[in-house]
Protein backbone atom coordinates (compact mmCIF):
# COMPACT_ATOMS: atom_id res chain seq x y z
CA UNK A 1 0.00 0.00 0.00
CA UNK A 2 1.66 3.13 -1.06
CA UNK A 3 -1.25 5.69 0.34
CA UNK A 4 -3.58 5.47 3.08
CA UNK A 5 -6.26 8.46 3.05
CA UNK A 6 -7.93 8.59 6.02
CA UNK A 7 -11.49 10.28 5.57
CA UNK A 8 -12.83 11.10 9.08
CA UNK A 9 -15.71 13.92 7.85
CA UNK A 10 -17.49 14.24 4.03
CA UNK A 11 -20.04 17.60 4.99
CA UNK A 12 -21.56 19.20 1.35
CA UNK A 13 -23.69 21.76 1.66
CA UNK A 14 -23.69 23.11 -1.74
CA UNK A 15 -22.01 21.21 -4.74
CA UNK A 16 -21.04 22.63 -7.91
CA UNK A 17 -21.33 20.16 -10.65
CA UNK A 18 -20.49 21.32 -13.89
CA UNK A 19 -17.85 20.92 -16.96
CA UNK A 20 -16.37 24.11 -17.50
CA UNK A 21 -13.00 25.95 -16.52
CA UNK A 22 -10.30 24.21 -14.24
CA UNK A 23 -12.47 25.03 -11.02
CA UNK A 24 -14.96 22.73 -11.98
CA UNK A 25 -13.21 20.70 -9.05
CA UNK A 26 -15.98 18.00 -7.87
CA UNK A 27 -16.80 17.42 -11.80
CA UNK A 28 -12.95 17.16 -11.72
CA UNK A 29 -12.83 14.21 -9.39
CA UNK A 30 -15.72 11.94 -10.57
CA UNK A 31 -14.60 12.22 -14.08
CA UNK A 32 -10.83 10.70 -12.49
CA UNK A 33 -12.80 7.66 -11.30
CA UNK A 34 -14.66 7.19 -14.36
CA UNK A 35 -18.11 8.96 -12.80
CA UNK A 36 -20.61 11.10 -13.96
CA UNK A 37 -23.95 11.93 -12.11
CA UNK A 38 -26.95 13.47 -13.49
CA UNK A 39 -27.78 17.25 -11.95
CA UNK A 40 -30.39 19.67 -11.91
CA UNK A 41 -29.27 23.24 -12.43
CA UNK A 42 -30.30 25.80 -9.50
CA UNK A 43 -32.27 29.32 -11.11
CA UNK A 44 -30.96 30.53 -7.89
CA UNK A 45 -27.91 30.14 -5.81
CA UNK A 46 -29.51 31.78 -2.51
CA UNK A 47 -32.65 34.00 -1.86
CA UNK A 48 -31.61 36.73 0.95
CA UNK A 49 -34.33 37.63 3.57
CA UNK A 50 -32.20 40.74 5.13
CA UNK A 51 -33.29 43.66 7.63
CA UNK A 52 -35.23 46.53 6.52
CA UNK A 53 -36.91 44.40 4.40
CA UNK A 54 -34.10 43.97 2.37
CA UNK A 55 -34.63 41.08 -0.39
CA UNK A 56 -31.98 39.79 -2.67
CA UNK A 57 -31.94 37.20 -4.76
CA UNK A 58 -28.53 35.50 -6.25
CA UNK A 59 -29.62 34.57 -9.78
CA UNK A 60 -27.87 31.95 -11.68
CA UNK A 61 -27.08 34.79 -14.49
CA UNK A 62 -24.54 36.87 -13.24
CA UNK A 63 -25.97 40.34 -15.57
CA UNK A 64 -29.63 38.99 -14.01
CA UNK A 65 -28.08 38.86 -9.98
CA UNK A 66 -25.82 42.89 -10.75
CA UNK A 67 -29.18 44.07 -12.14
CA UNK A 68 -31.24 43.35 -8.99
CA UNK A 69 -28.29 44.35 -6.68
CA UNK A 70 -28.25 48.00 -8.03
CA UNK A 71 -32.07 48.16 -8.74
CA UNK A 72 -31.62 47.84 -4.70
CA UNK A 73 -29.00 50.55 -4.48
CA UNK A 74 -29.05 52.10 -7.05
CA UNK A 75 -26.65 55.41 -6.41
CA UNK A 76 -23.65 52.47 -6.21
CA UNK A 77 -23.96 50.57 -8.99
CA UNK A 78 -20.72 51.96 -9.65
CA UNK A 79 -19.27 50.17 -6.94
CA UNK A 80 -21.09 47.44 -7.14
CA UNK A 81 -19.47 46.82 -10.24
CA UNK A 82 -16.01 47.08 -9.67
CA UNK A 83 -16.16 45.33 -6.74
CA UNK A 84 -17.61 42.12 -8.00
CA UNK A 85 -15.58 43.04 -11.61
CA UNK A 86 -12.71 42.39 -8.64
CA UNK A 87 -13.67 38.86 -7.68
CA UNK A 88 -13.81 37.88 -11.46
CA UNK A 89 -10.56 39.22 -11.98
CA UNK A 90 -9.62 36.77 -9.60
CA UNK A 91 -11.75 33.89 -10.31
CA UNK A 92 -11.01 34.06 -14.38
CA UNK A 93 -6.85 34.09 -13.09
CA UNK A 94 -7.83 30.73 -10.95
CA UNK A 95 -9.54 29.19 -13.55
CA UNK A 96 -7.05 30.08 -15.98
CA UNK A 97 -3.95 28.21 -14.33
CA UNK A 98 -3.62 24.30 -13.84
CA UNK A 99 -4.60 23.94 -10.31
CA UNK A 100 -2.25 21.92 -8.50
CA UNK A 101 -0.14 21.94 -5.24
CA UNK A 102 1.54 25.76 -4.50
CA UNK A 103 4.19 23.98 -2.22
CA UNK A 104 5.43 21.95 -5.78
CA UNK A 105 8.12 24.63 -7.21
CA UNK A 106 8.60 23.01 -10.70
CA UNK A 107 4.65 23.57 -11.32
CA UNK A 108 4.93 26.81 -9.72
CA UNK A 109 7.69 27.84 -11.70
CA UNK A 110 5.58 26.17 -15.38
CA UNK A 111 2.61 28.51 -14.07
CA UNK A 112 4.29 31.23 -13.56
CA UNK A 113 6.19 31.38 -17.31
CA UNK A 114 2.98 30.54 -19.18
CA UNK A 115 0.62 32.89 -17.54
CA UNK A 116 2.37 35.08 -15.73
CA UNK A 117 -0.27 38.02 -15.11
CA UNK A 118 -2.46 35.56 -13.46
CA UNK A 119 0.03 34.71 -10.82
CA UNK A 120 0.72 38.17 -10.17
CA UNK A 121 -2.59 39.06 -10.07
CA UNK A 122 -3.24 35.95 -7.35
CA UNK A 123 -0.46 37.07 -5.47
CA UNK A 124 -1.34 40.56 -5.44
CA UNK A 125 -4.83 39.59 -3.56
CA UNK A 126 -3.75 36.53 -1.69
CA UNK A 127 -2.92 39.18 1.65
CA UNK A 128 -6.42 40.34 1.40
CA UNK A 129 -9.51 40.17 2.56
CA UNK A 130 -13.03 41.08 0.82
CA UNK A 131 -14.18 43.43 3.59
CA UNK A 132 -10.98 45.94 2.59
CA UNK A 133 -11.48 45.68 -0.82
CA UNK A 134 -15.28 46.36 -0.82
CA UNK A 135 -15.05 49.70 1.24
CA UNK A 136 -12.53 50.73 -1.41
CA UNK A 137 -15.57 50.90 -3.90
CA UNK A 138 -18.64 51.37 -1.36
CA UNK A 139 -19.86 53.16 1.37
CA UNK A 140 -23.58 52.28 1.82
CA UNK A 141 -23.34 50.89 5.02
CA UNK A 142 -26.48 48.58 4.05
CA UNK A 143 -24.91 47.04 0.95
CA UNK A 144 -21.63 46.44 3.11
CA UNK A 145 -23.53 44.27 5.59
CA UNK A 146 -25.14 42.09 2.75
CA UNK A 147 -21.38 42.27 1.08
CA UNK A 148 -20.91 40.54 5.07
CA UNK A 149 -24.27 38.28 4.57
CA UNK A 150 -22.56 36.41 1.17
CA UNK A 151 -19.21 36.28 2.52
CA UNK A 152 -20.69 34.45 5.89
CA UNK A 153 -22.35 32.31 4.06
CA UNK A 154 -18.84 31.68 2.69
CA UNK A 155 -16.46 31.25 5.71
CA UNK A 156 -19.06 32.22 8.83
CA UNK A 157 -17.34 35.55 9.48
CA UNK A 158 -17.60 39.23 8.23
CA UNK A 159 -16.07 40.03 4.71
CA UNK A 160 -13.14 41.63 6.61
CA UNK A 161 -12.02 38.68 7.97
CA UNK A 162 -12.87 36.64 4.73
CA UNK A 163 -9.76 36.39 2.26
CA UNK A 164 -10.88 38.04 -1.16
CA UNK A 165 -9.21 34.86 -3.03
CA UNK A 166 -11.44 32.80 -1.10
CA UNK A 167 -14.45 34.96 -1.33
CA UNK A 168 -14.03 35.20 -5.12
CA UNK A 169 -13.98 31.51 -5.87
CA UNK A 170 -17.39 31.50 -4.24
CA UNK A 171 -19.01 34.55 -5.66
CA UNK A 172 -17.95 34.06 -9.35
CA UNK A 173 -18.20 30.17 -9.36
CA UNK A 174 -21.83 30.25 -8.35
CA UNK A 175 -22.31 32.32 -11.91
CA UNK A 176 -19.78 30.80 -13.92
CA UNK A 177 -22.08 27.66 -15.22
CA UNK A 178 -24.43 28.21 -12.66
CA UNK A 179 -25.09 25.90 -9.26
CA UNK A 180 -26.13 22.11 -10.14
CA UNK A 181 -27.53 19.74 -7.58
CA UNK A 182 -27.06 16.24 -8.27
CA UNK A 183 -30.39 14.19 -8.83
CA UNK A 184 -31.13 11.84 -5.81
CA UNK A 185 -29.02 14.90 -2.80
CA UNK A 186 -25.72 15.51 -2.30
CA UNK A 187 -24.95 12.06 -0.84
CA UNK A 188 -24.81 10.99 -4.07
CA UNK A 189 -21.15 12.30 -4.61
CA UNK A 190 -19.60 10.31 -1.81
CA UNK A 191 -21.09 6.81 -3.35
CA UNK A 192 -20.20 7.83 -6.93
CA UNK A 193 -16.49 8.77 -5.76
CA UNK A 194 -17.10 5.58 -3.47
CA UNK A 195 -17.92 3.23 -6.18
CA UNK A 196 -15.58 4.80 -8.89
CA UNK A 197 -12.27 4.33 -6.44
CA UNK A 198 -13.17 0.83 -5.93
CA UNK A 199 -13.43 0.01 -9.81
CA UNK A 200 -9.97 1.62 -9.87
CA UNK A 201 -8.51 -0.75 -7.27
CA UNK A 202 -8.35 1.14 -4.08
CA UNK A 203 -9.78 0.02 -0.69
CA UNK A 204 -12.63 1.54 1.32
CA UNK A 205 -12.61 0.67 4.94
CA UNK A 206 -15.86 1.52 7.01
CA UNK A 207 -16.62 1.95 10.73
CA UNK A 208 -12.69 2.07 11.04
CA UNK A 209 -12.27 4.81 13.35
CA UNK A 210 -8.92 6.01 13.60
CA UNK A 211 -7.49 6.90 17.39
CA UNK A 212 -4.20 7.85 16.81
CA UNK A 213 -1.31 8.04 14.10
CA UNK A 214 2.02 5.88 14.26
CA UNK A 215 5.15 7.29 14.54
CA UNK A 216 8.71 5.92 13.96
CA UNK A 217 10.88 8.70 15.30
CA UNK A 218 9.55 11.77 13.41
CA UNK A 219 7.98 10.01 11.12
CA UNK A 220 4.30 8.45 10.37
CA UNK A 221 3.85 5.44 9.14
CA UNK A 222 0.86 4.21 10.13
CA UNK A 223 -2.68 4.39 12.14
CA UNK A 224 -4.49 2.36 14.83
CA UNK A 225 -7.95 1.77 14.63
CA UNK A 226 -10.35 2.01 17.44
CA UNK A 227 -10.74 -2.19 17.48
CA UNK A 228 -6.92 -2.36 17.67
CA UNK A 229 -5.55 -3.05 14.31
CA UNK A 230 -2.25 -0.93 13.16
CA UNK A 231 -2.65 -0.15 9.05
CA UNK A 232 1.19 0.40 7.98
CA UNK A 233 1.78 3.02 4.79
CA UNK A 234 4.58 5.04 3.02
CA UNK A 235 2.20 7.88 3.64
CA UNK A 236 -0.76 9.16 5.64
CA UNK A 237 -3.08 11.70 4.57
CA UNK A 238 -5.54 12.90 7.61
CA UNK A 239 -8.44 15.03 6.85
CA UNK A 240 -9.76 15.68 10.36
CA UNK A 241 -8.93 18.52 11.68
CA UNK A 242 -5.74 20.57 12.55
CA UNK A 243 -7.08 20.45 16.29
CA UNK A 244 -7.92 16.81 15.59
CA UNK A 245 -4.89 15.69 13.75
CA UNK A 246 -2.10 17.35 16.27
CA UNK A 247 -4.41 17.37 19.46
CA UNK A 248 -5.75 13.88 19.58
CA UNK A 249 -4.09 11.50 16.72
CA UNK A 250 -0.86 12.71 18.25
CA UNK A 251 -1.95 12.99 21.21
CA UNK A 252 1.72 13.09 23.75
CA UNK A 253 3.50 14.33 21.24
CA UNK A 254 5.15 17.82 21.09
CA UNK A 255 2.91 20.13 18.81
CA UNK A 256 5.21 21.43 15.75
CA UNK A 257 5.59 25.02 16.03
CA UNK A 258 3.90 25.88 12.64
CA UNK A 259 0.98 24.47 14.49
CA UNK A 260 1.45 26.63 17.75
CA UNK A 261 1.63 29.45 15.29
CA UNK A 262 -1.55 28.33 12.99
CA UNK A 263 -3.35 28.28 16.75
CA UNK A 264 -2.22 31.99 17.29
CA UNK A 265 -3.77 32.95 14.37
CA UNK A 266 -7.13 30.51 14.13
CA UNK A 267 -9.68 29.60 16.32
CA UNK A 268 -12.44 27.01 15.91
CA UNK A 269 -15.35 28.37 13.74
CA UNK A 270 -18.56 27.66 15.87
CA UNK A 271 -20.77 24.82 15.19
CA UNK A 272 -24.44 24.28 14.37
CA UNK A 273 -27.75 23.56 15.64
CA UNK A 274 -29.23 21.49 12.98
CA UNK A 275 -33.24 20.70 12.00
CA UNK A 276 -34.08 18.54 9.47
CA UNK A 277 -38.13 18.31 9.13
CA UNK A 278 -40.91 16.75 6.93
CA UNK A 279 -43.66 19.54 5.74
CA UNK A 280 -46.60 19.07 4.06
CA UNK A 281 -46.37 20.77 0.12
CA UNK A 282 -49.30 23.04 0.61
CA UNK A 283 -47.39 25.14 3.25
CA UNK A 284 -44.82 26.10 0.98
CA UNK A 285 -45.53 28.55 -2.27
CA UNK A 286 -45.38 27.26 -5.29
CA UNK A 287 -42.60 29.78 -6.28
CA UNK A 288 -40.09 28.70 -3.13
CA UNK A 289 -36.59 28.90 -4.07
CA UNK A 290 -34.09 26.29 -2.49
CA UNK A 291 -31.76 28.22 -0.05
CA UNK A 292 -32.63 30.85 2.04
CA UNK A 293 -30.77 32.88 4.20
CA UNK A 294 -32.54 35.09 6.94
CA UNK A 295 -31.35 37.59 9.41
CA UNK A 296 -34.41 39.47 10.08
CA UNK A 297 -33.85 42.61 12.24
CA UNK A 298 -30.59 43.68 13.37
CA UNK A 299 -27.25 43.42 11.22
CA UNK A 300 -24.96 42.94 14.52
CA UNK A 301 -26.98 39.48 14.51
CA UNK A 302 -25.30 38.20 11.75
CA UNK A 303 -22.60 36.63 13.58
CA UNK A 304 -23.57 35.88 17.06
CA UNK A 305 -25.22 32.33 17.75
CA UNK A 306 -29.07 31.82 16.36
CA UNK A 307 -28.60 35.30 15.02
CA UNK A 308 -28.60 33.99 11.19
CA UNK A 309 -30.82 31.16 9.97
CA UNK A 310 -29.57 29.08 6.56
CA UNK A 311 -32.31 26.97 5.49
CA UNK A 312 -32.54 24.89 2.30
CA UNK A 313 -35.42 22.99 0.81
CA UNK A 314 -33.93 20.07 -1.83
CA UNK A 315 -37.30 19.10 -2.80
CA UNK A 316 -37.75 22.29 -4.60
CA UNK A 317 -35.35 21.27 -6.97
CA UNK A 318 -35.35 17.54 -6.60
CA UNK A 319 -38.70 16.30 -5.87
CA UNK A 320 -38.04 12.26 -5.52
CA UNK A 321 -36.68 12.90 -2.12
CA UNK A 322 -39.67 12.81 -0.65
CA UNK A 323 -43.27 11.28 -0.94
CA UNK A 324 -45.58 12.66 -3.07
CA UNK A 325 -47.31 16.08 -1.51
CA UNK A 326 -44.23 16.74 0.85
CA UNK A 327 -41.01 18.37 0.89
CA UNK A 328 -37.92 18.42 2.74
CA UNK A 329 -36.44 21.35 4.91
CA UNK A 330 -32.80 21.61 6.59
CA UNK A 331 -32.34 24.61 8.58
CA UNK A 332 -29.30 25.04 10.35
CA UNK A 333 -27.56 28.21 12.39
CA UNK A 334 -24.61 28.99 14.24
CA UNK A 335 -24.40 27.21 17.43
CA UNK A 336 -21.29 26.97 20.21
CA UNK A 337 -21.19 23.47 21.93
CA UNK A 338 -20.27 25.17 25.01
CA UNK A 339 -24.03 26.01 25.05
CA UNK A 340 -24.76 22.42 25.51
CA UNK A 341 -22.10 21.04 27.98
CA UNK A 342 -23.07 19.48 31.82
CA UNK A 343 -27.00 19.39 31.28
CA UNK A 344 -28.69 16.40 32.39
CA UNK A 345 -30.35 14.34 29.36
CA UNK A 346 -33.89 15.68 30.31
CA UNK A 347 -32.56 19.45 30.15
CA UNK A 348 -30.75 18.71 26.84
CA UNK A 349 -33.44 17.01 24.99
CA UNK A 350 -36.13 19.92 26.65
CA UNK A 351 -33.42 22.79 25.40
CA UNK A 352 -33.13 21.15 21.70
CA UNK A 353 -37.06 21.42 21.52
CA UNK A 354 -37.23 24.72 22.85
CA UNK A 355 -34.36 26.45 20.14
CA UNK A 356 -35.39 24.13 17.36
CA UNK A 357 -38.84 25.65 18.23
CA UNK A 358 -37.82 29.40 18.63
CA UNK A 359 -35.94 28.96 14.89
CA UNK A 360 -38.90 27.69 13.38
CA UNK A 361 -41.15 30.26 14.66
CA UNK A 362 -38.79 32.92 13.03
CA UNK A 363 -39.26 31.17 9.74
CA UNK A 364 -43.27 30.96 9.91
CA UNK A 365 -43.66 34.55 10.63
CA UNK A 366 -41.30 35.26 8.04
CA UNK A 367 -41.76 33.05 5.14
CA UNK A 368 -44.28 30.51 5.62
CA UNK A 369 -47.28 31.08 8.04
CA UNK A 370 -48.43 27.25 9.35
CA UNK A 371 -45.07 26.02 8.73
CA UNK A 372 -45.86 23.88 12.39
CA UNK A 373 -48.93 22.82 11.89
CA UNK A 374 -47.44 21.54 8.57
CA UNK A 375 -44.62 19.24 9.94
CA UNK A 376 -44.98 15.52 9.75
CA UNK A 377 -41.57 14.49 10.88
CA UNK A 378 -38.54 16.82 13.00
CA UNK A 379 -35.14 15.82 14.13
CA UNK A 380 -32.87 18.02 15.68
CA UNK A 381 -29.10 18.31 16.24
CA UNK A 382 -26.31 20.34 18.21
CA UNK A 383 -22.70 20.66 18.02
CA UNK A 384 -22.34 17.52 20.11
CA UNK A 385 -24.26 15.89 17.40
CA UNK A 386 -21.95 17.44 14.63
CA UNK A 387 -19.05 16.55 17.35
CA UNK A 388 -19.77 12.76 17.42
CA UNK A 389 -20.68 12.00 14.10
CA UNK A 390 -18.71 13.87 12.20
CA UNK A 391 -15.59 13.52 14.82
CA UNK A 392 -14.72 16.79 14.26
CA UNK A 393 -13.73 18.98 17.48
CA UNK A 394 -16.37 20.52 19.39
CA UNK A 395 -18.33 19.87 16.10
CA UNK A 396 -16.40 22.56 14.57
CA UNK A 397 -16.67 23.72 10.87
CA UNK A 398 -13.76 24.95 10.25
CA UNK A 399 -10.94 27.66 11.52
CA UNK A 400 -11.76 30.84 12.31
CA UNK A 401 -9.65 34.48 12.11
CA UNK A 402 -9.02 35.72 16.00
CA UNK A 403 -8.60 38.86 14.05
CA UNK A 404 -8.48 41.01 10.94
CA UNK A 405 -6.61 38.23 8.99
CA UNK A 406 -3.43 39.27 6.03
CA UNK A 407 -5.73 36.88 3.41
CA UNK A 408 -4.92 33.79 3.14
CA UNK A 409 -1.45 34.19 4.23
CA UNK A 410 -2.21 32.16 7.74
CA UNK A 411 -3.14 29.18 6.45
CA UNK A 412 -0.91 26.17 6.44
CA UNK A 413 -0.46 23.76 3.21
CA UNK A 414 -0.90 20.12 2.82
CA UNK A 415 2.73 19.23 4.07
CA UNK A 416 3.26 19.14 7.86
CA UNK A 417 6.27 18.99 9.87
CA UNK A 418 5.92 15.30 10.60
CA UNK A 419 7.47 13.43 7.66
CA UNK A 420 5.00 11.43 6.02
CA UNK A 421 1.93 13.15 7.19
CA UNK A 422 0.04 15.68 5.17
CA UNK A 423 -2.84 17.12 6.04
CA UNK A 424 -6.29 18.00 3.82
CA UNK A 425 -9.50 19.56 4.42
CA UNK A 426 -10.86 23.14 5.59
CA UNK A 427 -8.15 23.73 7.92
CA UNK A 428 -5.47 23.85 5.42
CA UNK A 429 -5.14 26.50 2.51
CA UNK A 430 -7.48 27.94 1.09
CA UNK A 431 -9.79 27.17 3.76
CA UNK A 432 -13.75 26.94 4.24
CA UNK A 433 -15.86 26.22 1.39
CA UNK A 434 -16.47 22.97 -1.10
CA UNK A 435 -14.60 24.39 -3.68
CA UNK A 436 -11.64 25.36 -0.87
CA UNK A 437 -12.11 22.17 0.08
CA UNK A 438 -11.81 20.21 -3.34
CA UNK A 439 -8.79 22.62 -4.13
CA UNK A 440 -7.01 21.43 -1.39
CA UNK A 441 -7.46 17.82 -2.21
CA UNK A 442 -6.30 18.42 -5.60
CA UNK A 443 -3.17 20.18 -3.64
CA UNK A 444 -2.24 17.24 -1.55
CA UNK A 445 -2.09 14.59 -4.22
CA UNK A 446 0.19 16.35 -6.83
CA UNK A 447 2.01 16.64 -3.84
CA UNK A 448 1.80 13.39 -2.29
CA UNK A 449 2.76 12.31 -5.81
CA UNK A 450 5.80 14.76 -5.95
CA UNK A 451 7.10 13.35 -2.94
CA UNK A 452 6.26 9.80 -4.16
CA UNK A 453 8.21 10.05 -7.71
CA UNK A 454 5.21 10.10 -9.62
CA UNK A 455 5.36 13.47 -10.63
CA UNK A 456 8.65 15.57 -11.31
CA UNK A 457 10.12 17.17 -8.38
CA UNK A 458 13.49 19.08 -7.23
CA UNK A 459 14.17 18.47 -3.23
CA UNK A 460 16.37 21.26 -3.26
CA UNK A 461 13.34 23.29 -4.66
CA UNK A 462 11.26 21.97 -1.98
CA UNK A 463 13.23 23.05 0.88
CA UNK A 464 13.70 26.51 -0.04
CA UNK A 465 9.86 26.62 -1.15
CA UNK A 466 8.81 25.79 1.82
CA UNK A 467 10.62 28.00 3.96
CA UNK A 468 9.39 30.84 2.16
CA UNK A 469 5.72 29.56 3.00
CA UNK A 470 6.47 29.18 6.50
CA UNK A 471 8.00 32.86 6.49
CA UNK A 472 4.80 34.34 4.99
CA UNK A 473 2.99 32.21 6.94
CA UNK A 474 4.57 34.03 9.97
CA UNK A 475 3.89 37.27 8.61
CA UNK A 476 -0.32 36.57 9.25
Amino acid sequence: MDTLLMLDHLSCLVSAIRGQGNLNLITRALAAVGCEMEVIPDPTTVHFHLPNNLSVLVHREYNDFITELTNKFPHEKEGINKFYGVCWKIFNALNSLELKSLEEPLYLFGQFFQKPLECLTLAYYLPQNAGAIARKFIQDPQLLSFIDAECFIVSTVNALQTPMINASMVLCDRHFGGINYPVGGVGGIAKSLAKGLLDKGSNIMYRANVTSIILEGKKAVGVKLSDGRELFAKTIISNATRWDTFGKLLKGNELPKEEEEFQKVYVKAPSFLSIHMAVKAEVLPSDTDCHHFVLEDDWTSLEKPYGSIFLSIPTVLDSSLAPKGHHILHIFTTSCIEDWKGLPQRDYDAKKESVADEIISRLENKLFPGLKSAIVFKEVGTPKTHRRFLARDDGTYGPMPRKIPKGLLGMPFNTTAIDGLYCVGDSCFPGQGVIAVAFSGIMCAHRVAADMGLEKNSPILDAALLKLLGWFRSMA
